[in-house]
């Protein structure tokens, strides 16, 4: 479909190195929706997820190995902004008439759960890792913590602790938001992830690899933050090769109205959003890494939670090998001369019984060569090992035996939004889901001759979605591409690993660092 860009429309979609055509095809992709996923059943302990109870010995020696030669990097995709953390508190600032300590009071007694939330806060204050800072802040413009808690100033608590007032916690990352309290310093996310990564990703010349995907307003502030601290956290002499990169301008897809017309805001100029964390694809692209793990910002603990954790991140990477390993082998077998049909259905009870790919229904009647091209295709593909825990209710996605168009059917880690639940039989497969997904994983991201895989031909472009948010007071259709560890990694080889919850405690709110696991680090 052909638009009718006029001079500025070019150059503003020249500056994100986005082509007029891409920008039609998010408008047609606006037009004709996604097709839904079509799951075939969860996947469970003994099918379709694997539990390590045997060989842990081996696994973590292959692990051993592997940090010691330098394969591994630690990616953590740590964009995101504190005030989602802080909802609950941003919308008692926007309403000051609510801020007496009787209508909150009145309210929470008539169940309204917000007040109950707000009033929790306010009696814990003290607890939270940040309050020391939030006091230091008051006590410059001559106000108490203490006092102002005492005498319910509730507005003055709020403006020190989420405005430039203060400490500006509502427009910080949330990755620098001071999560756990020690007895002699406090701690925020990216140094938690600093410790973990001194355990897991330490080669032999004591060297921690760790990549963070920024917001390009808050990298500077980031980078001086962790140049304050991380000789801190250097165990046993180990130094931290520290990378940062920022989504690319190329990856926002462009809003339109609820007609599917480009909206336009200021200057009438085009806007645009960005695409949502499958965008970051494209970030892990680049690194051209080997073994890479990958978790999100804000799924840290203190360190006496984190022997489990350390356990498991070198399980799942030991698998990994462990299966690398086995695929090289069979990928070696299936493209030497003597190829046979033996070696064929080796090669296939291998991605059926380790890789859970079932082939289409009419493979048995392929040729040998026919045969032999399709392992290897399915085969010589980026390789990720995924944790996932008992389901408790957290939202996000799971994993899932899905059936694809081409008769195959594979393990996925699937969102709600990808899932038709108006149809029955897709809803109740859906709610009999036992396990969830963490964002807890690693890749083995380069193929059988050590060479990179380029991970932007392993997506399924048919896995984005359509979200309905507002602009100025005004309704906007934003697309989000395929997400990370959804449609942009579609086409991967995947293992399903249950590991324990103790590894699973992230902090969406400011409110779950309440819990018993966030306290008293």
């Amino acid at each position: 479909m052909q638009y009718e860009w006029n001079d500025q429309d070019l150059k503003e979609i020249r500056a994100r190195n986005i082509t007029p055509e891409k920008v039609a095809s998010y408008i047609e992709q606006f037009q004709q929706g996604f097709p839904a996923i079509q799951l075939d059943r969860p996947c469970t302990v003994g099918d379709g997820i694997t539990t390590l109870l045997n060989g842990q010995d081996r696994l973590v020696s292959l692990h051993a190995a592997a940090a010691a030669a330098g394969r591994i990097t630690k990616f953590v995709p740590a964009s995101g902004a504190a005030s989602r953390m802080f909802t609950l508190l941003l919308s008692f600032s926007e309403s000051p008439q609510l801020l007496t300590k009787q209508t909150l009071t009145n309210r929470a007694k008539g169940g309204d759960l917000a007040c109950q939330a707000f009033l929790e806060f306010m009696t814990e204050c003290r607890h939270f890792a940040f309050s020391t800072d939030l006091q230091i802040a008051l006590q410059k413009d001559g106000h108490n913590l203490d006092s102002a808690l005492s005498q319910d100033k509730y507005d003055i608590l709020l403006a020190y602790l989420l405005t430039p007032t203060g400490l500006d916690y509502a427009n910080q990352p949330k990755g620098l938001i001071k999560f756990h309290a020690y007895p002699d310093h406090t701690r925020t996310p990216f140094e938690e992830h600093l410790v973990e990564a001194a355990e897991y990703t330490q080669d032999a010349s004591s060297v921690a690899h760790v990549h963070f995907t920024v917001a390009a307003q808050h990298q500077q502030a980031i980078q001086a933050a962790l140049a304050l601290v991380q000789e801190r956290y250097g165990q046993k002499g180990c130094k931290f090769d520290l990378s940062y990169s920022v989504q690319k301008p190329s990856t926002d897809t462009i809003a339109v109205d609820p007609h599917n017309i480009p909206l336009r805001g200021n200057g009438a100029r085009l806007v645009f959003r960005p695409s949502g964390h499958g965008a970051l694809l494209e970030n892990l692209n680049d690194l051209k890494g080997d073994i890479i793990f990958i978790k999100n910002i804000d799924n840290v603990l203190p360190d006496r939670l984190k022997a489990d954790t350390y356990r498991y991140k070198k399980l799942l990477c030991g698998y990994l090998l462990q299966l690398q390993q086995e695929i090289f082998s069979s990928i070696e077998r299936l493209e030497s001369s003597s190829s046979t049909e033996q070696v064929i259905q080796e090669g296939l009870s291998f991605t059926q019984d380790k890789l859970s790919l079932i082939p289409p229904t009419d493979f048995d009647a392929l040729s040998v060569h026919k045969k032999r091209a399709f392992l290897i295709d399915r085969l010589n593909r980026p390789l990720r090992v995924c944790g996932v825990v008992r389901n408790t209710g957290e939202p996000g996605g799971g994993p899932f035996w899905v059936q694809h168009p081409d008769g195959t059917t594979s393990l996925q880690i699937i969102e709600s939004s990808q899932v038709d639940m108006a149809e029955v039989s897709q809803l109740r497969i859906w709610e009999s889901a036992t396990h969830f997904n963490p964002v807890d994983l690693v890749g083995g991201v380069r193929d059988y001759r050590g060479r990179p895989f380029d991970l932007l031909r392993f997506i399924n472009p048919n896995t984005g979605f359509i979200s309905e948010k507002s602009k100025d007071g005004h309704p906007l259709r934003a697309l989000e591409l395929p997400g990370l560890w959804n449609g942009a990694m579609a086409y991967w080889n995947t293992a399903f690993v249950e590991v324990p919850d103790s590894t699973f405690h992230p902090v969406k709110t400011v409110m779950d660092l309440l819990r018993p696991e966030h306290r008293n680090a």
